[in-house]
């Protein structure tokens, strides 16, 4: 059992990552990649995919046109391939992660206010948070892709606690990606990490503050 607790008096705000962290949408991001890539010549392994764990998708896509190119698709019909496919997932499969609902309606009980810092793109965020029905839990959501640097550069986190008029060492971020907590921790914020379950193990994944196995255990330790 995890005896690890936080004083959440000493933070005025608590962001929280998207992917892997409120929502297990890693499994229909590999489903989506998986037959996107494939359809454009270019499968991918399980490993392959670690690779780019936390980075936009635009990013991703980058990655593997620079490292296996393909023909016929450009990057961005791909991306729109991918995000398209994963608007469709998310709708039918998406279910909010044990623990979720019941922290952001802790935080909102206690005044602390809540914000969204995400890789993914405005139109995944808005199919999340409708089919989660959670939008109204949240004072702010941003994502990376209005920032010029995605993750680990700290910008989304930084314009985030900027919009909810709180100084970065009184914000308490919530990551599962060590893209994710490299970003929080370059923000002068404190760091949570629950590793999303599908995850490699990551050593790296230390450089978090706080560690847990669920969203319930991270719940427990702030009541």
């Amino acid at each position: 059992m995890n005896t690890i607790m936080i004083d959440l008096s000493k933070y005025k705000g608590v962001i929280f990552d998207m992917d892997g962290v409120l929502i297990d949408s890693e499994p229909l991001w590999k489903i989506a990649m998986e037959e996107v890539f494939t359809k454009v010549g270019c499968p991918l392994t399980r490993n392959d995919f670690q690779k780019t764990v936390g980075l936009r998708i635009d990013e991703v896509i980058s990655y593997w046109f620079n490292h296996t190119g393909w023909k016929n698709y450009s990057e961005k019909e791909v991306e729109d391939l991918i995000i398209n496919r994963m608007v469709d997932l998310i709708q039918k499969n998406g279910e909010p992660l044990v623990g979720v609902i019941e922290t952001l309606n802790f935080l909102k009980e206690k005044g602390v206010k809540i914000g969204l810092a995400t890789s993914s793109y405005t139109v995944l965020i808005k199919a999340v948070l409708n089919t989660l029905n959670i939008e109204s839990m949240f004072d702010f959501v941003h994502s990376a892709e209005d920032e010029r640097y995605g993750k680990p550069h700290p910008a989304v986190y930084l314009t985030v606690a900027d919009k909810l008029s709180i100084q970065p060492q009184n914000c308490l971020v919530i990551e599962d990606s060590l893209n994710g907590i490299i970003s929080g921790k370059a923000a002068k914020m404190k760091v949570v990490c629950i590793p999303e379950k599908t995850h490699t193990p990551e050593p790296k994944l230390m450089l978090a503050d706080y560690h847990f196995v669920t969203m319930n255990e991270f719940l427990n330790a702030i009541k």
